[in-house]
């Protein structure tokens, strides 16, 4: 296996309401730009996957490495690995999408 294969992948479903009314006209487009930007969060530990939550039964978010899917807890215990945990990790992911949501909705109006 290659190192990006045993990297972290979170994949994160983003609303489209979170972008307004028009949103989802937005998101699939929003998830491209803002995956440029979060890969900086944990980079060569864990690589992001923006998608649109179309289907609500779907998780908000889920960890995978190499296709396997891991327990909120199985990640934390990989990101220890690296002295990260994976609440800060999710705050700081949460502060950074807010930051470009308003920078998005500030440009639409």
């Amino acid at each position: 296996m290659n190192e990006q294969q045993m990297q972290l992948t979170l994949l994160a479903r983003l609303e489209p309401g979170c972008l307004g009314p028009d949103g989802l006209s937005h998101i699939a487009a929003f998830c491209a730009l803002a995956q440029r930007s979060v890969q900086a969060l944990a980079p060569g530990v864990c690589q992001w996957r923006l998608e649109p939550r179309l289907d609500k039964t779907l998780p908000e978010l889920e960890f995978s490495i190499a296709n396997r899917q891991l327990s909120r807890e199985q990640a934390d215990r990989y990101l220890e690995l690296f002295d990260l945990e994976i609440d800060s990790l999710e705050e700081r992911f949460h502060t950074k999408m807010a930051q470009l949501i308003n920078q998005f909705l500030a440009r639409q109006g």
